[in-house]
């Protein structure tokens, strides 16, 4: 609540000292015109001069710009001028006394005529002292100094006062930040994020589980500004002028020091309670490094969102409001600047370099590229911000802690190049399904592409990529030598997966669920890197190659699975499916016992197939239906034959139905249930030392 004003000053002792009220009125018109600098300062004087008498509101202020102050000594001689300069500053000094006696009270609470009379007794109280310091002014010396002395208590009270006046308007009139309404939302879902990517890993943290998605989904669109027009003022308009008022009296009165220190601590713990609001903590290196992962994941998207917001609302609205209260000095507004944000900017920085030296994993990668592009994006735009020289400290550790963020990047795609090298899990899939590493893998590199700008500044060709992808004899050598940094580096991590995935495949004992197992995760490299962005970094050369190698497999599991099946229907010269009555008897009998054998033999070769194989699993509808079609084509056509020519031999005798249990129908129907992955017991996979 405001304080009572403080009581009026007291009669003018103007009217007294002054022998004739014209030659007053004329004095005092040229006082007004010699020491006010702008019209409001005049009308400011003219109204605290008719507080001491009435008469002196007749007093215009019509003439200016005043007249150059050495041409007037003639009138500066007249003793009036020092009569009503004199009685001028008692007024002054005895308001800014009354003022200062009431602690309790504030000027800028009080009204409007109030406070400009207490701004213009300021005004006067600097100017005596400024005339004292510099020996201007009329009277003697003895007199002229103990105006001065007096004159640097006033001046000295008012400041004081001002000083105070300044903090409490910054607080009171200091505009909450309403996070909600500032956020931009970085949505990086699933893919962009690694949100979504299980960590509880068999082989570390570089291949747990993770689910598929579209890679449309790894970015929210192009990273655009989302305050374009958001424009955040940090003190209420209706302070503004009220403010500028005090910092130009303290400037003017050689309180610059004091006006600064008072300005910027205000405007310090103001951005602190701003920064808290937005999330962003005080925490060390080594709180950061102790932090779990899901809760340093939040840490971070809030710091993306935390670094534009706090450079294109909170600054911008700090730069504005410097502009606006410490206009009456260059040097003040960009000292008091960049010293009331220095400490918000590292205290956003410092959690970047506290991410930038956690250990190297490469579920943070995502995060980290989303914290080096908001930090990258927003440098023009704080070089923009701060306009002197001063301000060239803070945008060189700015950019340090860019260069370190970038540093991380490299050594955490270095360090995920490393652990798929070294990754030597011993447990094969049972179904020859596709393997958790592959899937992470891909999606992980299907995710960098999404940064591939940014990446592609960071990664340089460094030699060993072109050492590595210098062997590699499948890639096309002119498609190689025109590829980006990044493109490099992702053809130099899948040539890793794959070697990966071959030793892994060796895990098998058989050799038709090792192909089974190739496939699967072959066809899921490729077709990651088809539907992505990664097809036009690869090239068209390299799927074609890995198409091929997916036709091989499966031309050696029909080879390797069913050769053996087949030869069972293979045609020996057994005779004609009608019985030859040539030749003895015993003979015939021999050839219905071997025919016999054949049909059992097919039949249990057949039914260990069927137990195992439905156990598998070809993830791919596509791959299963080809798989299942090339099997049919070449298992059906083969038992119809052998059943046409040599099923009349078993058929009709004894037990003929143990021998012949399939029709080709049969066959067809149980083929179809293959690789589905049904529950069952067998295991087919063997450890390897």
């Amino acid at each position: 609540m405001s304080a009572a004003p403080p009581p009026p000053p007291p009669e003018s002792p103007v009217a007294a000292a002054a022998g004739g009220g014209d030659k007053v009125l004329a004095a005092a018109q040229h006082i007004v015109k010699s020491l006010a600098t702008s019209k409001n300062a005049a009308d400011d004087m003219i109204r605290i001069l008719s507080g001491f008498d009435n008469r002196l509101s007749q007093i215009t202020s019509d003439l200016f710009p005043s007249p150059d102050l050495a041409a007037d000594s003639d009138e500066r001689g007249n003793p009036l001028w020092g009569q009503i300069s004199a009685a001028a500053f008692d007024a002054a000094e005895q308001l800014i006394q009354v003022w200062d006696g009431t602690p309790e009270a504030l000027v800028f609470e009080a009204t409007e005529d109030e406070v400009a009379e207490y701004l213009s007794a300021v005004d006067v109280a600097i100017e005596h002292l400024a005339r004292g310091s510099g020996g201007g002014g009329g009277g003697a010396g003895s007199s002229s100094s103990s105006t001065a002395g007096r004159a640097g208590v006033a001046v000295q009270l008012a400041m004081a006062r001002l000083e105070e006046e300044l903090r409490h308007l910054m607080v009171r009139h200091a505009v909450p930040l309403d996070p909600t309404g500032l956020f931009f939302s970085l949505r990086r879902l699933s893919l962009g994020s690694m949100d979504d990517l299980d960590t509880s890993s068999e082989f570390d943290a570089a291949t747990p589980h993770s689910i598929d998605v579209a890679p449309e989904t790894a970015r929210g669109g192009p990273l655009v500004n989302p305050f374009e027009d958001q424009v955040f003022d940090p003190v209420r308009p209706e302070a503004v002028d009220d403010l500028r008022a005090i910092a130009d009296r303290m400037a003017r009165a050689g309180y610059s020091r004091e006006l600064a220190d008072a300005y910027c601590g205000i405007r310090r713990d103001l951005l602190d309670e701003y920064l808290s609001a937005l999330g962003v903590e005080r925490l060390s290196i080594d709180e950061v490094q102790r932090i779990e992962w899901k809760h340093l994941n939040d840490k971070m998207k809030k710091w993306v969102q935390a670094v534009k917001t706090v450079v294109r609302v909170l600054l911008a609205g700090e730069r504005r409001l410097c502009d606006q209260v410490l206009s009456v000095s260059d040097e003040l507004r960009e000292e008091c600047f960049i010293e009331s944000t220095k400490g918000c900017i590292m205290q956003i920085l410092s959690f970047g370099d506290a991410v930038a030296v956690c250990p190297r994993s490469p579920e943070k990668l995502s995060r980290i590229l989303d914290m080096y592009e908001a930090l990258a994006e927003v440098i023009p735009e704080m070089k923009d911000l701060c306009l002197g020289s001063s301000g060239d400290g803070v945008i060189s550790d700015v950019q340090a802690n860019l260069d370190r963020l970038g540093d991380a990047i490299r050594g955490t795609l270095f360090e995920f190049g490393k652990v798929l090298q070294l990754e030597s899990s011993r447990r094969a899939m049972t179904a020859g399904e596709i393997h958790p590493m592959t899937r992470y893998v891909m999606n992980y590199l299907r995710l960098l592409v999404v940064y591939s700008d940014t990446l592609d500044a960071l990664l340089d060709d460094d030699a060993d990529d072109q050492i590595d992808l210098a062997r590699a004899e499948d890639q096309d050598q002119e498609h190689l030598e025109s590829m980006t940094p990044l493109g490099k580096r992702l053809l130099k991590l899948i040539s890793y997966l794959e070697a990966n995935l071959e030793e892994k495949s060796k895990l098998y004992e058989d050799s038709a669920l090792e192909c089974i197992f190739s496939m699967n995760n072959l066809l899921y490299i490729v077709q990651k890197v088809r539907d992505s962005e990664l097809g036009k970094i690869l090239g068209d050369h390299w799927v074609k190659r890995r198409n091929g190698k997916i036709r091989q497999y499966s031309k050696s599991y029909l080879r390797i699975s069913w050769m053996k099946v087949l030869s069972f229907l293979k045609d020996d010269g057994h005779g004609s499916g009608s019985g030859s009555s040539s030749g003895s008897g015993s003979g015939h009998s021999s050839s219905r016992m071997s025919i016999k054998e054949k049909f059992k033999n097919f039949n249990l070769a057949f039914e260990e197939i069927y137990r195992n194989q439905t156990t598998w699993k070809v993830p791919d509808p596509q791959l299963r239906e080809e798989l299942k079609i090339s099997i049919s084509e070449n298992v059906i056509p083969a038992y119809r034959a052998f059943l046409g020519r040599y099923g009349s031999q078993v058929d009709g005798g004894r037990n003929s139905g143990k021998y012949i249990k399939y029709t080709p129908e049969d066959l067809e129907s149980q083929l179809s249930d293959l690789f589905e992955g049904a529950p069952g017991p067998a295991n087919h996979s063997r450890r390897r030392t």
